[in-house]
């Protein structure tokens, strides 16, 4: 059977399907992609953006950070807000939250009040994610049928189609007017959602609760602390590391006396493979974005390539991973697509090994195909896992958290690619890269391949439509 979540009572407006409410897919895939579609949009109007304001490229860059670091501490604090007040008051105030931050920043006089709206638009966007997480939970419990790949696959196809295509959407955009106008088109973005979730999205019970404020700001510390460190990470930033340990500290004491706390960290320090599957989005992404941004670089400095020649090499990248989610996404199949897309890192991470300026074509295309396979089967067996092992109350938390550890792996590769490229993005670097690569990738296999635990992850079956 399938766990029940207690201390909710959901109110239903209209009768209720036997099987998953197909009515709940439009506003959980628009909300969830409004994320990817800001994240992947901005590259194109950095420049743009730099030009008005007569800012740098090391100040623009703060359009990128400020996101990550908005939606790193949004997902896991809003998911807990979710899993209290339910999804439906929670994902219409975060995509309200992206329509007025889609304005500000088409309003924006300055860089630092656009820097602002990015902050906004991190925090907004960092709902729908896990509001989705819950309904599917929920779906499951009312019916009984405890097999949500489908939905789960239908949301990552979702995010994979946007980061294909939202480059090519942006500098559209910016054609037509201007690069404001990648932060208007967040406000009819926004319009879409609130219509569908006030329509569909049914409103549910609130847990009577205290938030844990305390813990979510330590917790907010301690992460942008560390964040901001890996950011730019050199001697004299030493007070960085140290804050965010202190904050941990002070967070661990916190949570484990209060007793509603933020995370539970006694239930998650006895959740081994909820700890580990964590362990292994950070490593799969780490080495994921460290391809994308790294071999980009090298793209255009090591082999010489322009921009948007080097945008298209990459494009074997995202076409496979879309492709692989598209056709294995409604099988859990858990451990074997960790399986298979950690091999296959390994092995990609080695054929960039034998990648040099004069390298022909094909191999460069080659490469970015083979690492986009298991960028689509690592994205969806961590995401069925945590489904499976996380605390069914607090499923809404855990799924941000597991984002969370998503953007710690971004912005910890792009660390690992400045240290590879002090000057230049030469062939040399790219090796070295290559090998930190390797290195992650084999870790992440050397946790799976004895994790017996994982071909245990599997539907629940029932013998009624019940829960």
């Amino acid at each position: 059977m399938i766990p029940r979540l207690t201390g909710r009572t959901e109110k239903p407006t209209r009768p209720s399907p036997a099987g998953f409410d197909r009515r709940l897919i439009p506003p959980m895939v628009v909300g969830s992609v409004l994320n990817p579609v800001n994240s992947s949009m901005i590259a194109v109007a950095l420049v743009p953006i730099g030009v008005a304001f007569g800012a740098p490229p090391a100040e623009t860059a703060w359009l990128v950070s400020a996101l990550y670091l908005a939606t790193a501490v949004g997902q896991p604090v809003i998911g807990r807000l979710v899993d209290m007040y339910g999804p439906r008051r929670l994902y219409l105030a975060g995509t309200a939250l992206v329509g007025i931050a889609g304005l500000l920043g088409a309003l924006a006089p300055s860089l630092g009040a656009l820097i602002a709206a990015r902050v906004l638009l991190g925090f907004g966007t960092s709902a729908a994610y896990p509001a989705a997480m819950r309904l599917t939970r929920s779906e499951a419990e009312r019916t009984g049928q405890d097999s949500p790949a489908g939905v789960l696959a239908a949301l990552a196809v979702a995010n994979q189609t946007v980061a294909v295509v939202g480059p090519a959407l942006g500098g559209l955009l910016i054609g037509l007017g201007g690069w404001r106008a990648v932060f208007t088109v967040n406000v009819p973005l926004s319009a879409i959602c609130l219509v569908l979730g006030a329509l569909r999205l049914p409103r549910s019970g609130t847990r009577r609760r205290g938030v844990d404020l305390t813990g979510m700001a330590l917790f907010a510390l301690m992460l942008v602390a560390l964040m901001l460190f890996l950011m730019d990470p050199r001697a004299d930033r030493w007070y960085l590391p140290v804050l965010s340990a202190a904050a941990a500290a002070a967070f661990a004491v916190r949570e484990l006396r209060v007793p509603d706390p933020f995370i539970d960290l006694r239930v998650l320090g006895g959740n081994g493979p909820l700890l580990t599957t964590y362990l292994r989005q950070l490593l799969a992404y780490t080495t994921s974005y460290a391809f994308m941004y790294g071999y980009t670089q090298w793209l255009e400095q090591g082999r010489g390539l322009g921009a948007s020649t080097a945008g298209l090499v990459l494009l074997p990248l995202s076409m496979s991973a879309l492709i692989v989610s598209t056709l294995t996404g409604r099988r859990e199949a858990v451990r074997g697509k960790l399986l298979a897309g950690s091999a296959l890192q390994v092995a990609g991470c080695a054929l960039l090994l034998v990648v040099r300026s004069g390298s022909p074509l094909w191999l460069l295309l080659a490469v970015g195909a083979l690492l986009g396979i298991p960028q689509g089967l690592i994205g969806l067996a961590a995401q069925n896992a945590l489904y499976r092992q996380a605390d069914p109350e607090r499923i809404a938390s855990a799924a941000g958290l597991l984002r969370t550890f998503m953007y710690l792996g971004a912005l910890g590769s792009s660390a690992a690619t400045a240290a590879f490229y002090p000057h230049r993005a030469d062939t040399a670097g790219l090796h070295g890269l290559a090998l930190f690569m390797l290195a992650g990738s084999a870790l992440l296999l050397a946790t799976t391949v004895p994790d017996r635990s994982l071909g245990r992850l599997a539907p629940a079956r029932t013998t009624s439509g019940k829960a």
